[in-house]
């Protein structure tokens, strides 16, 4: 089968179309025949050698994807073969085939296409994750979220809005604060415009943002925590930006500010069992209208080092999707 491999560290130019076998189920394994893989800030990193997991040479990078059943392994139940089925993955999305354990795969519902579907495990998954379980986000609160025309910043503009936030959307530019905008934003801050802790306090009467949801870091971190209300939760979702800021422990201590981290990938080896019933919960929201997946690109297979740049460049909006069949 084709797949898109890794054979040495390097950038995603470095990788190249090749042929692996099949692969076959073990005990406790599915194998999803793929057809589409999301593409995510994680898989530019792995390439290079710098995320915390580094597979063996060569291998296919890719999160997360989406396809059909297309064996079991001994001991599955609950699934079939043909069915269809979203799945997460320390790496291999970017081939035509992966095994996959039972609880890495998830049912889809009826009305979510594969492109849709292969990007929505991890970028949902972190927001309800960081919303939910993290920050505890209540009805009338302020949320604040930087990065917000991106894959998981929309996720979380939308999840903000369904648990009945009022959203405060930060990005560069006013073409992506229009799509935050289109997926339920309430109000805007412009990086290339505006000062960041300035405008959230002219929004919040000079209190701040009860929630500040950040995967940029850096600078943008920075004056985010400075625009957090006194008792707020501040969520580090990532380091799109390039730097891994340092906090400054006086700016928790005075404020009564909690900073959290989240990362959701440890989720699938730490507590899976929270998977199902959050994506169930996520399921509905989307069944009912409240979630809309944006698919801002889509390149096929052997493109799939275009995917990768277009990200690690800050040029997508929404989710980019590799498409495989």
């Amino acid at each position: 089968m084709k797949a898109m491999l890794c054979r040495a560290w390097g950038g995603p130019d470095t990788l190249e179309l090749g042929e692996v076998p099949r692969p076959v189920p073990g005990p406790g394994q599915v194998v999803v025949d793929l057809a589409a893989a999301g593409v995510n800030f994680a898989d530019t990193l792995m390439v290079q050698g710098k995320y915390q997991e580094k597979p063996p040479f060569p291998f296919s990078p890719g999160l997360e994807a989406a396809g059909t059943i297309g064996a079991l392994g001994e001991g599955v139940e609950g699934l079939s073969v043909g069915q269809r089925v979203m799945v997460t993955l320390g790496w291999g999305g970017f081939a035509e085939a992966a095994a996959v354990a039972r609880s890495d795969v998830f049912p889809i519902p009826d009305s979510m296409d594969f492109a849709t579907a292969a990007g929505f495990p991890i970028t949902y998954g972190t927001a309800h994750a960081a919303l939910c379980w993290h920050a505890r986000l209540q009805p009338g609160e302020t949320l604040l979220i930087t990065g917000a025309a991106g894959g998981v910043g929309l996720a979380a503009v939308e999840v903000g809005k369904a648990l009945g936030a009022r959203v405060i959307a930060a990005a560069n530019g006013r073409d992506r604060l229009a799509i935050a905008a289109d997926h339920g934003a309430d109000e805007l801050i412009d990086y290339t415009e505006d000062d960041l802790r300035q405008r959230t306090k002219d929004l919040t009467g000079g209190r701040g943002a009860d929630v500040v949801f950040d995967p940029v870091g850096g600078a943008t971190f920075e004056a985010a925590l400075r625009a957090t209300a006194w008792g707020g939760r501040l969520l580090v979702i990532g380091f799109a930006g390039g730097t891994v800021q340092q906090i400054p422990a006086n700016l928790l201590l005075v404020k009564n500010v909690a900073a959290m981290g989240v990362y959701w990938g440890s989720y699938r080896q730490q507590a899976p069992h929270r998977l199902a019933e959050q994506y169930r919960d996520l399921f509905r929201w989307f069944e009912a209208g409240h979630l809309k997946p944006r698919v801002g690109a889509r390149f096929p297979l052997a493109q799939a080092n275009e995917a990768l740049l277009l990200l690690a460049n800050r040029k997508a909006t929404g989710k980019v999707v590799v498409e495989i069949a």
